[in-house]
């Protein structure tokens, strides 16, 4: 019988940016770009396999455009790269007995779609998502583990004065190599405070 060891403690403090370089509200035109950035501050020890904090820095930048179709009917288009520091601290989670290093190359992911926008309070949305990259080596063993997923995502956004609820529902297309997501169901709250 194998036992997991509890964690408790906080995740990785993330710092976070986006700005708007391109903004036409006449022509409903918007160009954005964010960043991000992960700091290893959370709870880690590498004799656990799961842990609040990864001991790594991750960083993201993103990049999106968004124009008018027709009247309520708008495109999208997003780019978004993620990098990852290395791990040198890593045994039980790279199934070693001994601290190992864990590198993983860039990810990347594309997202385009249609969003229609009914009224001030609801919008409408379906994505396509394609993911690739993400290789990770453990050592100098590469773990032939290249992510290339194709996904789409339905998403309705209700807009209220508490804040912001939204519900997606999707699943995984073609999987070359990653793990199988055949159904996500997501409901989320969201509100400034």
């Amino acid at each position: 019988m194998t036992v997991i060891s509890s964690n408790t403690g906080i995740g990785d403090l993330t710092f976070a940016t986006a700005i708007w370089p391109y903004a036409d509200r006449e022509q409903k035109k918007y160009f954005g770009v964010a960043a991000y950035l992960a700091v290893p501050t959370g709870s880690y020890n590498s004799q656990q396999a799961f842990n609040t904090g990864e001991s790594r820095y991750r960083s993201d930048s993103q990049m999106g455009y968004q124009q008018p179709i027709i009247e309520n009917l708008n495109r999208m288009i997003a780019v978004d790269t993620m990098w990852f520091g290395g791990n040198s601290q890593c045994a039980a989670a790279c199934f070693s007995a001994n601290n190992t290093s864990l590198n993983k190359k860039p990810l990347t992911t594309t997202q385009l779609g249609p969003l229609y926008k009914l009224n001030e309070n609801y919008t409408f949305g379906a994505s396509y998502f394609y993911v690739a990259g993400g290789a990770t080596t453990i050592g100098n063993t590469y773990q032939n583990n290249v992510v290339n997923t194709q996904r789409f995502l339905l998403s309705a956004l209700a807009y209220y004065h508490v804040g912001r609820i939204s519900l997606q529902y999707g699943r995984d297309m073609e999987i070359k190599n990653s793990l199988i997501e055949t159904r996500r169901l997501a409901v989320r709250f969201t509100t400034e405070f």
